[in-house]
Parts: C-alpha cells; structure tokens; sequence
C-alpha cells in the first residue's frame, strides 16, 4: 500500500479537531479542495472512511477514531523534533497565527507587530481580529491577545500594554445645548451610539466608583458594532460613546471630543498575550514573547 504523506495525516487530524473542512483548511495553511483532496485521497488508498460528511457537518467514523488516536501523539512527537531543530537556527521559520479583537490588534500593531514582521523576515504572522471569544488551542492557533482579565485561567499571560480604560466622549457640539452628565445614570437623557456584541445583543456601559458599579443599558437612534464607526459617529455629534482611552486619545488632546464621567471610569490592568501552558512553546512563538516583553517594559505601569 502507498505510504501516506505528512501533509495527509496532518490534513486529517486539522478536521478531526476543526470539525470542519474550511476551518481546518486555515489552521493548516491550505486551501479547502486541497485538503479535502488530500484527506479524499487517504481515505481511498487505505480502503476506509475517517470522517462521516453531511451538507452540514463533519465528524469522525468509528475507523477515523481510532486512526486520529494513533497519529496524533506521534504527530506531536514529529512536531516538537522539528521545532526542537528550528530552534538551532539564527532566526525562527513556520506560520504564527494570533487570534485577537481589532481594537487590541491596532494598538499593539505598530510596536509589536510590525516589528516582529521585520525582526524575523522567515517568519510569517497571521492576525485574525474578531469580536467573538475563541478556543485558541481548538481553532488552531498560537496564542491570542485580550485584556488580561478575559485571559483563561488554563493559559499564560505575558502583560503587553500599560493600564487602559473606557470612557464616555462626546463632540462640543453635541452639548452646546445639553447639560453633561454627571452620574452614570444622567446618560439616560442622552443620544448614546449603541454597541452591538458579537452575539447581537446591544452592550451595557459599565461604570464603578468607590466599590459602587452601575450597568447602563443606554438608548439612541444608532447601533455599530465597530469602534471606527463609533468615534466617526461621535466626531460628527450624533452621540455619546462609552470606547477604549486609547482609541480617542488624540481626539482629546486636539479638543475635537469631551470626556465626562471621568470619575466613574476607572483603569484595569491592559492587554495581555496569552498561549497555552502545557503545549510545547515553537521557536517563532518564543521569540514573539520575548519581543512583547521587550516593548512592554517601557509601557505605563
């Protein structure tokens, strides 16, 4: 019998733990009919079908099991052997994928990101943004980036910004004629610009002061779900917007937005790189931490 491929079984244990040919297909860096070929291919050749396909779904047959059983330690073993070679090498090789919201992609892009691309050009980087909390070992990728109180008890967190905090913001515009408000429930009887979750419920703006917290179900005409889209809205005097310090800070300092209850909007620690702690750590995510921590050594405290 023909001898199957690395590139095959690797095919095969991406669907198994995807479930899903497309979502497989990114974790492995191939394209969808190339890895339903390569698995269709194994499939034939060994004479037995591993996955149960319907027009919805994909699971493994009772052969496929005990198959993806076998493979995977000995996969992992191979895996290791070559990162355990890589790590030899003057500067890493592979694919880092990191999962992340775009807010917390942005503000770590330039000092962080960029800098990575260039410090190790062998490297490629993969930064998917989205709003939605995802498994990271399950989805196939390396690490994730969230603020460091969303960060999984099972994962390490390595800190890679200073403190951050959302505030309310308004243009002076839009109080010419409105009293700013001076408690969180004041917001009440004002235009707010909704933010919509990734799970189609609208945001509740949260406040806390001195052990005291308020949940704000706020109101208004208009309801986005990107902070782009939010800060354009507000410049233009549509409403106020309940955003990230650090998203409007230059908007601030030029006067073109107001803050107001600043006192009820306290910081929190930031933005944390998390990975999983059992897993064997790869050359390029080795040198993507210790770039993190690098830059966040100069970061406020």
């Amino acid at each position: 019998m023909h001898k199957a491929g690395l590139i095959e079984l690797q095919a095969v244990l991406a669907v198994a733990t995807h479930q899903s040919f497309r979502r497989a297909a990114v974790a492995v860096g191939m394209s969808p009919s190339a890895l339903s070929h390569a698995v269709a291919a194994l499939e034939q050749r060994m004479g037995v079908r591993l996955f149960n396909r319907t027009t919805r779904s994909v699971s493994l047959s009772e052969a496929g099991e005990q198959f993806v059983s076998r493979i995977r330690p000995a996969l992992g073993e191979i895996s290791a052997a070559m990162e355990a070679a890589n790590a030899f090498r003057d500067s890493p090789t592979g694919t880092l994928r990191i999962n992340t919201s775009e807010g917390a992609a942005s503000m770590i892009l330039e000092p962080m990101l960029f800098e990575y691309v260039r410090r190790y050009p062998e490297m490629r980087l993969d930064v998917v943004t989205e709003g939605r909390f995802v498994d990271i070992v399950g989805e196939g990728f390396d690490a994730g980036v969230r603020i460091a109180g969303d960060v999984p008890q099972d994962m390490v967190g390595v800190r890679c910004t200073g403190r951050l905090r959302f505030i309310v913001v308004g243009s002076p515009a839009y109080f010419e004629n409105r009293r700013k408000p001076k408690v969180p429930e004041d917001l009440l009887e004002h235009t707010c610009i909704r933010s919509r979750l990734p799970s189609g419920t609208w945001y509740r703006w949260e406040f806390e002061k001195r052990g005291q917290e308020r949940r704000i179900d706020v109101d208004g005409p208009l309801g986005l779900d990107s902070h782009h889209l939010m800060v354009a809205a507000a410049l233009d005097g549509m409403g106020l917007i309940w955003t990230s310090e650090w998203n409007v800070a230059p908007y601030l300092a030029d006067g073109r937005l107001v803050a107001v209850l600043e006192d009820w909007c306290p910081y929190f620690d930031g933005l944390n790189v998390y990975y999983p702690v059992h897993r064997h750590m790869s050359a390029g995510l080795r040198a993507f931490i210790d770039l993190v921590r690098e830059k966040a050594e100069g970061a406020a405290p």
